[in-house]
């Protein structure tokens, strides 16, 4: 009997020490159930005021799904985040310069988190989820772009500005015309039954030449941060307000600020902005880091069609076209880009002409920056920076210096060294369009005008070349090029020559 009831007892403690497995088990899924669905936390809450958007930004524990919606009178937009609660103190958040009046918060359905926005404008709302990165953990961003709102001051209509332009080359073709072969006007005149004269052509528009000025990162994208803390989108934008102050200062010179806050655009609408502005030239101002505190001074980059042409180069395009993912606009979130194609297709047919541009207006830039700082290269370095990439519009990026070196950490946030730096761009930018004016802009006009009365003048219109211009006026083309300084054959519509006498 002593043997059989060991063996029971036996039995019942393998039973039991079963049992007592199989509800660890489910204790230990359980326990991971709860985890996953516990509530996430809402760690922190950040707005950015622009003046066409305002972005909030939810800093969660981990992945949370959100339903957000409008309500009427009052104006309202409701986010509705999942087994979600609230450590962040909403109080914090400064709404000001942004379509928030008020915010309020509380729980919905027990383990839900509402947060409700009060507007003081209308708002069309977009949101999203964006994964860890290396900056930042999950997120929840909440969109608020303004209808009709422009993200820069005193926005230009380009359909206006393209018309207006039309004109100005219909009325300069009137008045060339009025001093053509007379006795051929008349018979012209005389066959279509016309008035023998035409309208007098307006005055020279003696326009602004417009550089847009980009200030780099923005917002939830501090950009690269320095030894002592500094962050680069706090000084690109100090050295843009300055160079643009000095731009504005320079008589028949203009400056758009693309960025004039601590706020985030996407790259394409950073190029997309100075085309609607009808800018002359784009300047992105820089300031990164290198994986190495010695790397100093400041370099010029224009686009490369075919890459980069040296490893930094490549890894400092790589950098800066990751910030679109930081601040979660990259090719799949965007809902403005649609015309990828026709992008591509304009890129191929005009890059090549204003890539020329820009390697000439960075070889002045580069010249002037290394008059007041260490350059890192001597040449303009060529990568494929995204924000490079408006084909009708000349551009640069410009690193004003490594933030990671200590000492030009520190130089970058001296005033006298970022005014420095500004009046180099400037000077370098300034040199170019002296000697090589926009057609209509003042600056054209001043050359047309100092010009010495000796021979006629012709301005030189699409379809131009220089040897049928020297043709048509009986003079020989190098002495059309020795009258008008010019190495070749290259010229530009708009441009006026100047015609010696035969």
């Amino acid at each position: 009997m002593v043997i059989s009831a060991m063996g029971i007892s036996a039995k019942v403690m393998k039973a039991l020490s079963l049992r007592q497995v199989a509800l660890s088990i489910v204790a230990i899924i359980s326990a991971g159930l709860w985890t996953s669905l516990q509530a996430a936390t809402v760690e922190g809450m950040r707005l950015w005021a622009a003046p066409d958007h305002a972005r909030l930004v939810f800093d969660l524990s981990g992945a949370a799904s959100a339903n957000v919606f409008s309500l009427d009178d009052p104006a309202r937009l409701v986010i509705d985040l999942d087994d979600s609660q609230l450590e962040a103190d909403p109080d914090s958040l400064s709404l000001e310069d942004s379509a928030i009046s008020a915010l309020r918060t509380g729980t919905r359905e027990g383990n839900g988190l509402r947060v409700v926005l009060e507007l003081n404008r209308e708002v069309e709302p977009r949101h999203f989820t964006l994964a860890p990165n290396d900056q930042y953990g999950h997120r929840l961003v909440v969109d608020l772009e303004y209808p009709g709102e422009s993200a820069v001051e005193n926005p230009i209509d380009p359909i206006e500005a393209m018309i207006r332009e039309q004109e100005i080359q219909a009325q300069r073709a009137s008045a060339r015309a009025e001093v053509g072969d007379s006795e051929q006007a008349a018979s012209s005149v005389e066959a279509s039954n016309e008035p023998s004269t035409s309208e007098e052509a307006k005055p020279h528009p003696r326009r602004d030449i417009i550089i847009a000025v980009d200030a780099g990162h923005g917002g939830e994208d501090p950009g690269a941060i320095g030894p002592a803390g500094t962050r680069e989108k706090d000084v690109v934008l100090d050295i843009s307000q300055r160079l643009a102050n000095t731009i504005n200062a320079a008589e028949g010179f203009k400056a758009v600020l693309i960025r004039d806050g601590d706020y985030y655009l996407g790259l394409r609408q950073r190029t997309q902005l100075a085309r609607e502005q009808k800018a002359d030239f784009f300047v992105s101002i820089h300031a990164d880091a290198f994986n190495s505190p010695r790397p100093q001074g400041s370099s010029v980059y224009a686009l490369s069609q075919r890459g980069a042409t040296s490893e930094t180069a490549q890894w400092l395009a790589d950098s800066e076209n990751r910030s679109d993912l930081i601040g979660g606009v990259d090719g799949n979130l965007s809902l403005r880009d649609k015309d990828q194609v026709l992008r591509g297709v304009l890129l191929d047919l005009t890059m090549t002409a204003t890539l020329n541009d820009s390697l000439s207006i960075g070889g002045q830039v580069l010249d002037q920056l290394g008059r007041v700082n260490r350059l890192h290269k001597s040449r303009v370095e060529q990568a494929g920076f995204m924000v490079l990439k408006s084909p009708d519009i000349p551009s640069l990026l410009i690193e004003t210096g490594f933030i990671s070196n200590p000492e030009e950490e520190r130089r970058l946030r001296d005033p006298v060294h970022q005014q420095g730096i500004a009046e180099a761009i400037f000077g370098g930018l300034q040199s170019h369009f002296e000697r090589y004016p926009p057609p209509a802009s003042l600056l054209a006009w001043q050359r047309d005008n100092q010009r010495r009365p000796s021979g006629d003048e012709y301005r030189i219109q699409s379809g131009d070349t220089l040897s049928a211009i020297a043709v048509r006026h009986g003079v020989p083309v190098n002495q059309l090029k020795q009258a008008n300084d010019l190495n070749g054959d290259v010229i530009r519509v708009g441009q006026v020559l100047r015609i010696p006498s035969s």
